[in-house]
């Protein structure tokens, strides 16, 4: 029976396929056409491989197999077809949109980018184009490049937070903090309960070590919504950094309530501990930390001063070592690494990382200075520019 359906099959699909090859291409294009407009698409695709094994040049054979391609997610065979259409003809409409799209789909934001810019060039003011090419910056991670896309796209959408979060999150990783508090008020005025705008608004402060503008931001963050990643680890390190280390213990307790798995979060929840004189309970979450994510030098600092603690000397060397491998400029690491080293009577060793601790630090104050010089030479040359008769 299985032998007869499948010669049935071959039988009734080769009069088919001869069909095909034997209608005229013009008719054969009315047919995928219809095809496609009844949402037959499998149909119409094997109509226009008909035609494009008929005519290899044919574009708009290569165009519509690209967007059924692309109806299915086939991004990388739909930018074959697309790129070999518009290479057989580039002013086709809507092609080079069409490539691009799939490209973004992808993620290959670069890619996307050029073709985005020439039809908003082609199309200025355009807004979906303005918002695909903001967007296809930010995955590219080119942030100071979105912000004036999507800064006239939310000019032109006032009532959209959507618009308005990526815009405050791209202003915030190109450090353009007044943008981000700005954009931070607009999403207020249409969400007064954004925990997400809270929490930019929070990073925005704490770039500009605004340190109890940032705290009152994140606590509004987890009034708005005390579940969201991220907010409670913000709170609890900027309670860390002004060692306000029992409330930061709850916030990082919090935070591992909604992710337990995240490493940063231990890490800090260990050193929080270990500051609270919780020493076993602290070596458990920085361990743990350390499973989870390796590359984290505070755990193996934390860790080595634990196990100088308990007299572990050896195992501290490489904890020391560890962190300094991690971040070479740790001063930190070093200069505890270097007394290890005098305790244990290495003094050649304590020497030589005491006299790196040294230099780094002279080198810090020099970078310092040189950065304090220049901002005064721009503020005396600004004044002198605003008292110079125009």
């Amino acid at each position: 029976m299985g032998l007869l359906l499948a010669g049935l099959s071959l039988a009734f699909a080769v009069p088919e396929a001869r069909a095909q090859s034997a209608a005229s291409p013009d008719l054969l294009r009315q047919q995928a056409l219809a095809l496609e407009q009844q949402g037959q698409f499998a149909q119409a695709e094997s109509i226009w491989h008909t035609l494009l094994t008929q005519n290899a040049k044919n574009v708009e054979a290569c165009a519509h197999l690209g967007l059924d391609e692309a109806r299915t997610q086939n991004y990388p065979e739909a930018i074959q077809y697309y790129r070999r259409a518009l290479a057989l003809d580039p002013s086709l409409h809507g092609l080079r949109l069409d490539l691009a799209l799939s490209y973004f789909k992808m993620g290959k934001f670069p890619q996307a980018i050029p073709l985005l810019a020439e039809e908003l060039h082609q199309h200025p003011g355009d807004l979906r184009l303005t918002i695909l090419l903001g967007m296809a910056h930010y995955g590219a991670q080119q942030y100071d490049k979105v912000v004036p896309y999507l800064k006239a796209a939310a000019a032109k959408e006032p009532q959209s937070a959507a618009i308005r979060l990526p815009l405050a999150q791209a202003c915030l990783w190109s450090r353009q903090f007044e943008c981000v508090l700005t954009t931070y008020k607009q999403i207020l005025a249409l969400n007064a309960d954004s925990a997400e705008a809270d929490m930019l608004a929070g990073e925005a402060y704490s770039a500009q070590s605004n340190t109890p503008a940032a705290i009152r931001q994140f606590r509004a963050a987890i009034q708005a919504n005390p579940n969201l990643p991220q907010e409670h680890f913000g709170l609890g390190y900027l309670l860390w950094t002004q060692r306000n280390y029992a409330e930061a213990e709850e916030q990082f307790r919090d935070e591992l309530r909604i992710s337990p798995d995240d490493g940063q979060s231990l890490a800090y929840l260990g050193d929080t501990l270990m500051h609270l004189g919780k020493s076993d309970e602290a070596r458990a979450s920085l361990e743990r930390a350390m499973v989870l994510k390796s590359s984290l030098e505070l755990a193996h600092l934390d860790l080595g001063i634990l196990d100088v603690n308990a007299g572990h000397d050896s195992a501290a060397v490489a904890e020391f070592h560890a962190a300094i491998q991690i971040n070479p400029k740790s001063t930190d690491a070093r200069w505890r690494l270097a007394r290890l080293y005098q305790k244990m009577g290495q003094h050649q060793k304590a020497a030589a990382e005491f006299a790196i601790v040294s230099k780094m630090k002279r080198e810090s104050a020099q970078s310092l200075y040189l950065k304090m010089a220049g901002s005064h030479e721009a503020q005396a040359t600004a004044r002198q520019k605003d008292a110079t008769p125009q």
